[in-house]
């Protein structure tokens, strides 16, 4: 049970796919499966199961793979604290595409140039899954874009408001308008992003409560994608003012004088208490809450 060997398998169970897992660690499939393979063996029980054309986790797999990236962190831990850098060691997070675009990018650089012996690893996962991740310590912290909430279990700090808009071309019919309702928006195509997203929720709330819901709607998984498409006159969308402020800045995109239910976001920043953070981790918490606070410290206001 080496660190190799338990890279491996954090790869191949949070990829779920041997191929991938090999293309991320640059190694040979042979390799993954030989690895596994003598995993299993020496921990005498399966850990993956073929489900089709899927691969899945045992429940032994699911169980070792909390252990697994514990056992990860610690080693980076004690290797950095042997290098006599006490916040050396890894760090695992997640965050909402809107907060990993605009939000994350300047912080993180600066608290890699801080910190240069903590390795960062962001881990892409869907909005609805960072809670359990969290609690089963398969994640460290998670960066998400929600209105005010709580979850047993975790501690959940609003980082800043992040005000929410409705985006159409400047060539569309109510690029201009002086106000915009919900039954303006009855004959209109609107580009939204997954079910799961709490502004989307919200809009679509206050167009089913005005009897305004859309007859046509796109819904896709990626805000620049939402934003092309919308440059194009294929629709309106709500969006989060940093996630456009270039485009309206530009001219290519246009913020409505939306006058319906105000759409109402923050970014927030999520862990579990009940597991010790250890240095990097808590020198990760306390330089994001710090950074993101700060206004001036994200890419829109730079661009300024």
């Amino acid at each position: 049970m080496d660190p190799r060997t338990l890279a491996t398998f954090s790869t191949a169970a949070r990829t779920l796919s041997f191929t991938r897992a090999a293309e991320q660690l640059n190694y040979a499939q042979s390799s993954i499966t030989a690895q596994m393979k003598a995993l299993e063996q020496d921990l005498g029980t399966p850990l993956f199961r073929r489900a089709g054309n899927r691969l899945e986790l045992t429940p032994a797999g699911r169980r070792f793979q909390d252990y697994a990236d514990r056992l990860l962190a610690l080693m980076e831990e004690a290797r950095g604290a042997v290098r006599g850098d006490p916040a050396g060691g890894l760090v695992r997070f997640t965050a909402a595409e809107t907060v990993c675009s605009y939000r994350l990018p300047p912080v993180l650089s600066a608290f890699a140039a801080r910190h240069p012996q903590v390795r960062l690893q962001f881990v892409p996962m869907p909005v609805r899954e960072f809670k359990r991740q969290l609690l089963e310590g398969n994640l460290d912290a998670a960066f998400v874009l929600e209105q005010p909430f709580s979850h047993a279990g975790l501690e959940v700090e609003l980082l800043r408001p992040e005000p929410v808009g409705l985006y159409a071309a400047p060539g569309h019919r109510l690029a201009s308008a002086a106000s915009v309702t919900a039954l303006d928006l009855l004959n209109e195509k609107t580009l939204l992003t997954d079910p799961g997203c709490s502004y989307r929720n919200q809009f679509e709330r206050a167009l089913i409560a005005a009897g305004a819901h859309p007859a046509t709607r796109l819904d896709f998984q990626s805000i620049e994608a939402i934003k092309r498409c919308v440059e194009l006159g294929m629709g309106l969308a709500p969006l989060p003012e940093v996630a456009a402020t270039g485009e309206v800045r530009r001219g290519s995109l246009v913020r409505l004088a939306w006058t319906g239910q105000p759409l109402e976001v923050a970014s927030h920043l999520v862990w579990n208490p009940q597991i010790p953070a250890g240095e990097p981790l808590g020198a990760f918490l306390d330089f994001c809450r710090e950074a993101m606070r700060r206004p001036g410290d994200d890419q829109a206001e730079r661009e300024k």
